[in-house]
């Protein structure tokens, strides 16, 4: 029989578990720039859902307590499906457009610096319990969540069986144009109207004849120290480009550099420069501006043993990268890697064409449900990418055949088995959500 005082002892021991994971997670960037992640917290503090996306770290610590006997067992999961590509951070909210290799826009997952190898049961998880996050905030009903999730799921497997029996690619064709639907495609029009002129006319400014960023807007001026050891890990990151990704030598002329710093719920205190460069012509509303990122530790890589996943990649850099071009057809041109002052780099376009998806206006079930279901295709169309046809060693089997192996030995308790999670873990982080703002406006983060 509970006391009148558990509630609260719950919190309070909740709460230090939550301390002891960010300072594990986020201790050293927050020691380094306390500023940044008062910024980073204000925004989780907004939402229960700002607070799951911000928390990956907790997510996968509470995955590892609930498995037990480790996270690479449980349902569904065997020898390769505990080993897969995976996302590492898939909500509701990381789909979006970008121009792919080809000048194609296509819908789809977006943002992989939390990409790893691990159980593909793991991306499911996170993002059914982030269905259940927006489902609560926009009031619709357990029984109503739980539609969603089995849609996502049915959606998932459907995909997935599909693959791994030989469908054709024409017949099960990207989210493009031509194809897409609904929010989607009103994403892929929005993507569409924008142009890189827009984009270089919001960040740079023509003086002297030639293109330079312009100051303020949160650029920081370089010294010439720190310039040098820009262009020499620029001279590294052109050494990782597939050769096709340039068609003309001139693209490789750097015009211009500034500094930044990341502010975002994901990339708080990460070190990040913007790189002005040549574009394909004379012109100078071709030029390109790519952005050089300190590489993150993946949350999920805390919770894997598995040394020839750790030993595979050279830095988190070259980790990020090779996970996007493993899970993402196309990938950008410009995604490469290198090292500054001997830590790991990521290296990508600012894309003028990314939208991502809006979920602000979506509030008929219906038409929720169906974009759920849309994105479950996606997810799996994802990891069937990601495997012995993707070029990496790390992954050398068939995915979609071992993840549709796996789901046919129990297909009736698939969807349970993530509608079960979402509640619960929602449930979760809707109240770890009211103790982060407790702790953070009474102080109680150390650094902050």
């Amino acid at each position: 029989m509970s006391t009148p005082h558990a509630p609260a002892q719950d919190a309070a021991r909740r709460g230090d578990e939550i301390l002891a994971v960010f300072d594990t997670a986020f201790g050293e960037l927050l020691a380094a720039d306390p500023a940044a992640f008062r910024v980073k917290f204000r925004k989780m503090a907004a939402s229960a859902f700002a607070f799951y996306r911000g928390t990956a770290c907790l997510f996968y610590r509470d995955l590892e307590e609930m498995a037990g006997n480790g996270l690479s067992t449980g349902p569904y999961l065997d020898e390769r499906t505990s080993r897969v590509w995976i996302h590492g951070d898939l909500h509701a909210e990381n789909f979006g457009t970008y121009m792919d290799a080809t000048g194609r826009l296509v819908f789809n997952v977006n943002d992989f610096d939390e990409a790893y190898v691990g159980p593909f049961t793991w991306d499911l998880k996170r993002f059914a319990a982030s269905v259940a996050l927006i489902g609560y905030a926009k009031a619709l009903s357990d029984e109503q969540i739980t539609g969603l999730v089995r849609t996502y799921a049915t959606a998932y497997r459907e995909r997935v069986h599909a693959l791994a029996t030989g469908a054709r690619d024409e017949d099960l064709p990207p989210f493009t144009l031509d194809t897409a639907q609904g929010p989607l495609l009103d994403a892929l029009r929005d993507a569409r109207s924008l142009t890189r002129f827009g984009l270089l006319d919001s960040m740079t400014e023509i003086r002297d004849f030639e293109r330079r960023f312009s100051p303020g807007g949160g650029t920081i001026e370089l010294d010439a120290a720190t310039r040098y050891k820009i262009l020499a890990a620029f001279d590294g990151y052109l050494e990782t480009l597939p050769e096709a990704s340039l068609a003309r030598p001139d693209s490789y002329r750097v015009k211009d550099v500034v500094g930044r710093r990341g502010v975002g719920i994901g990339s708080a205190g990460l070190p990040s420069y913007n790189i002005l460069l040549e574009g394909n012509s004379d012109a100078l509303e071709n030029d390109v501006v790519i952005y050089m990122k300190q590489g993150q530790t993946p949350a999920v890589s805390r919770h894997i043993t598995d040394a020839r996943v750790r030993d595979y990649f050279r830095h988190e850099g070259h980790r990020t990268v090779i996970s996007q071009r493993a899970l993402q057809a196309n990938a950008d041109p410009w995604l490469g890697w290198t090292e500054l002052d001997g830590t790991g780099q990521l290296v990508a376009e600012v894309s003028p064409y990314a939208v991502d998806l809006d979920w602000s206006d979506l509030d008929d079930p219906a038409e929720i449900a169906a974009v759920v279901a849309d994105l479950g295709r996606a997810t799996a169309a994802m990891h069937s990418a990601a495997d012995d046809d993707s070029g990496h060693s790390l992954v050398p089997f068939s995915t979609e055949r071992a993840i549709d192996a796996a789901i046919a030995a129990d297909e009736d308790g698939f969807p349970e088995l993530l509608v079960d999670f979402a509640h619960s873990y929602g449930a979760r982080a809707r109240a770890d959500h009211q103790i982060f703002v407790d702790l953070f406006r009474n102080g109680r983060i150390p650094g902050v």
